[in-house]
């Protein structure tokens, strides 16, 4: 039980600012619906590469995390396959999404920190994720503005025991 405590715990990490500059293509207003990417590729559950027209940038998909399955020098973790086949499923190569970048615009890896919605439906993906199983909270300071949707989300799975809530024990 303590190692669940542990994964739905809001992470808080103080200002990675790293150099960079954004993609030509400014922030998404999550309301519209015009898309302003289309998903290249999916890295794993919460990584995914979107060609933003001149541009295609690595998107690490904010406010959660998934179980690892190709960071170098680390094990495949409990229901990382599964979180990836699960992403891949939601943003198939090609789709059309709406990228919500919220204050802080990359991580310490020079990777655009986003929110994406699907294009055709509005699905926030982020938050599809942790509604159902897939991935936990993970807050970094100052990109929170979706931090308490995605905190209750994970709440009710945990509750429910989806997906990496009763795969991975405590």
């Amino acid at each position: 039980m303590r190692r669940r405590r542990f994964l739905l715990a809001i992470v808080v990490v103080a200002g990675c600012r790293s150099a960079g500059s954004s993609p030509s293509t400014g922030p998404a207003d999550s309301a519209a619906r015009t898309p302003n990417g289309s998903i290249v590729a999916v890295v794993d559950g919460d990584t995914v590469e979107i060609d933003f027209g001149s541009v295609t940038e690595s998107v690490r998909l904010i406010g959660i995390d998934t179980p690892e399955t190709v960071k170098p020098d680390t094990p495949v973790q409990c229901f990382g396959p599964e979180a990836s086949a699960r992403t891949k499923a939601l943003l198939p190569v090609g789709t059309a999404v709406l990228v919500e970048r919220d204050v802080e615009p990359r991580d310490v890896y020079g990777r655009l920190l986003a929110y994406v919605h699907r294009a055709q439906d509005g699905l926030f993906v982020n938050l599809s994720l942790v509604r159902d199983g897939f991935a936990v909270p993970l807050t970094f300071e100052p990109n929170t503005a979706h931090r308490d949707e995605i905190v209750a989300a994970a709440t009710e799975a945990e509750a429910a025991g989806l997906g990496l809530w009763s795969a991975c024990g405590p």
